[in-house]
């Protein structure tokens, strides 16, 4: 494995590439799956990763996804949409190689004291998908969060499928918030008689993907996939397994810079 394909298994196993969803072990794979017109703001980039539509002409999405990477065009309701610019946190910090080995607290470290996120200005404004509002407060630990992704699959018995590609078909799962803390939310994958009955997790290819929670009557977005704890030897490492924790960029802690961020370029 490559040392850069590992370290995408990071950041949304940890983070450059991000899984369509890692469901239980004992419900069946088309529960979990669901048509694009159930969640038609969702964004698709190039090759992998996804954003979420926030305004006409806005998506937010992980930075991981779009740093160093042409992005000219993002899919959206199955069309292509043009992208003008790509803005990322200037506090954005792409963990250096010489951590992608060895033990991982040093990356986990990294991964934890950077902005993950980015905006994306679309070239013309959206008119035929509702963008989704943003969850508002600091309530967010102890809710039912839905998730949405169309990355790498598998289930937490085995993990990940390390064979699976990283866009496949939509699934949708849910999971429950356990941390609300500065830049980050946090789940954890449960099983048996903790578990949801659609308990499942973001993985590989699905980073930027959306982490919603209801709030007024709707779901908002309250959090973007990541990246995923790891402790120990990083060789060891396998994503989607019952009991990681899950990491989503907590856009609350973000609301302020995405105001900015549009403000400036809207007038």
């Amino acid at each position: 494995m490559s040392s850069l394909h590992f370290a995408a298994l990071l950041l949304l196993a940890f983070a450059p590439a991000a899984s369509a969803i890692v469901i239980r072990d004992d419900v069946p794979e088309g529960r979990y799956r669901v048509a694009p017109e159930e969640f038609p703001a969702l964004a698709d980039l190039p090759h992998e990763g996804h954003g979420v539509l926030i305004a006409r002409q806005w998506v937010v999405t992980v930075a991981h996804a779009v740093q160093g990477t042409a992005v000219n065009e993002i899919c959206l309701a199955g069309r292509a949409r043009a992208v003008a610019e790509v803005i990322l946190h200037p506090a954005y910090r792409r963990p250096d190689k010489s951590l992608e080995s060895g033990d991982a607290a040093p990356l986990i470290a990294a991964l934890a004291a950077s902005d993950d996120i980015a905006l994306i200005r679309l070239a013309e404004p959206v008119e035929d998908v509702k963008p989704v509002a943003l969850f508002r407060g600091n309530g967010e630990e102890g809710r039912l969060a839905r998730l949405f992704g169309a990355g790498a699959s598998g289930d937490g018995r085995r993990g990940q499928d390390m064979q699976s590609p990283h866009r496949t078909v939509l699934r949708r799962a849910y999971n429950r918030i356990t941390q609300a803390q500065g830049r980050w939310l946090t789940y954890r994958f449960d099983s048996g008689s903790t578990a949801l009955p659609l308990e499942g997790m973001l993985g590989n290819g699905d980073s930027g993907g959306p982490v919603l929670i209801r709030q007024g009557g709707s779901w908002k977005l309250a959090g973007l996939a990541s990246w995923k704890l790891a402790q120990g030897e990083l060789a060891d490492f396998r994503p989607g397994l019952y009991g990681q924790v899950s990491y989503q960029v907590r856009l609350s802690h973000y609301a302020a810079w995405i105001a900015e961020v549009m403000a400036a370029r809207d007038r």
